[in-house]
């Protein structure tokens, strides 16, 4: 009998030279470079380019790309149709799928190859447009422009989000965000990236479905799961209480632990930094940090789990006067830059993704027609 390996954990699918995560390896690293140089040296759109093109750009190629980005900012009437036609209570992950699939049948992917890297940065250009043109539109009541000059997808997120030029703080708060977020090896939604594109679908296919993937509450969906956790307390007092009595009843804390890491999340310390400094001396922000912590607190001291990148980043982008519902998809701006580049990457020596499962049903059986199994 083979061993099983529930969930593939530990199994080898693959060969991949974008990135290294977990504990036996270098930690986190994008194409070699470690995450803390890139949160705390890079902008979001020198790490795009990076997972996308395969190396760091020239202060020029830089400049040239970020103008790419800036031009792949505009929506297709039909798919603004499509937009204002969803319900204004659709999930916005549902929103993003679904604008990421009607794109595919208005801009086909090029045959060539080559082509694959446009394809990716009109996606990272257009998907804050597709998401707050529908959040806009349903919830305020407008129609929005979303053909700003803002330089970056951090801030053209914020402008379009509240209407009015960002902070630099707040701007580069959520940039570093996106570049935690970018990139993390065979998780769920890169895996099944690269399942579809294995098969040969086009590259909005393979987007579409890791967007389906990502939003479930077990990957993606653990920010909104974590703010909703810090929302039920007022104060570090009650956080602990709360937290020990779910402990107690055995239920589950979302935003806590990881699958590859055993010590700590190199990306949690980084964005707790920011959700302090976000936080302020502001009282009501600082009640929601000091709930944050607290629980952070509880889960180490009685559990030994430590916050993953998405407990923090709840506060942090509560701070940013983001409401939940947008969390995950934020998080879809951010790794689509990495789902590119494994996309492009199975392209280049592909093969078919097929394992084989261990069957564990009934042994052979007889099979009786109808007319003699009774009534």
């Amino acid at each position: 009998m083979s061993q099983n390996r529930a969930g593939l954990a530990g199994v080898i699918a693959g060969q991949t030279a974008i990135s290294t995560v977990g504990d036996e390896h270098a930690g986190l690293t994008y194409r070699g470079y470690a995450i803390d140089d890139l949160a705390t040296g890079a902008s979001f759109e020198e790490v795009a380019y990076l997972l996308i093109h395969g190396r760091l750009p020239t202060r020029n190629e830089l400049s040239v790309f970020q103008a790419r980005l800036i031009e792949s900012r505009y929506l297709p009437p039909q798919l603004v149709n499509v937009l204002e036609t969803i319900p204004a209570d659709a999930s916005p992950m549902d929103v993003l799928r679904t604008g990421v699939s009607m794109l595919g049948t208005l801009e086909p992917e090029p045959q060539d190859a080559a082509g694959l890297g446009g394809v990716a940065e009109r996606l990272v250009g257009v998907l804050p447009s597709m998401l707050l043109y529908w959040f806009n539109y349903h919830v305020n009541g407008r129609r929005i422009d979303v053909e700003t000059s803002e330089r970056t997808v951090a801030g053209q997120f914020l402008r379009l989000m509240h209407g009015a030029a960002p902070e630099s703080r707040a701007e580069q708060a959520l940039a570093t965000s996106l570049i935690l977020y970018a990139e993390h090896e065979f998780n769920a939604s890169t895996f099944t990236a690269r399942v579809i594109t294995a098969t040969q679908a086009d590259f909005y296919a393979a987007i579409t479905g890791a967007i389906g993937a990502l939003s479930g509450p077990l990957h993606g969906g653990a920010n909104e799961q974590a703010m909703a956790l810090i929302d039920r307390f007022n104060d570090p007092q009650q956080a602990e209480a709360g937290v020990l009595d779910m402990l107690a009843t055995k239920q589950k804390i979302m935003g806590f632990g990881h699958r590859v890491y055993r010590e700590s999340d190199p990306r949690s310390t980084i964005i707790q930094g920011w959700a302090r400094l976000l936080a302020g001396d502001d009282a009501g922000r600082l009640a929601v940090y000091n709930v944050s912590t607290r629980i952070a607190e509880v889960m180490w001291r009685e559990k030994k789990l430590f916050p993953n990148a998405d407990f923090y980043h709840a506060s942090t982008y509560r701070f940013l006067g983001i409401p939940t519902a947008l969390f995950t998809p934020i998080f879809v701006m951010s790794r689509l830059t990495g789902w590119a580049a494994h996309i492009i990457e199975q392209r280049a020596d592909n093969r078919l993704i097929r394992p084989s499962a261990e069957y564990v049903g009934p042994d052979r059986q007889t099979f009786v027609p109808i007319d003699r199994r009774g009534q």
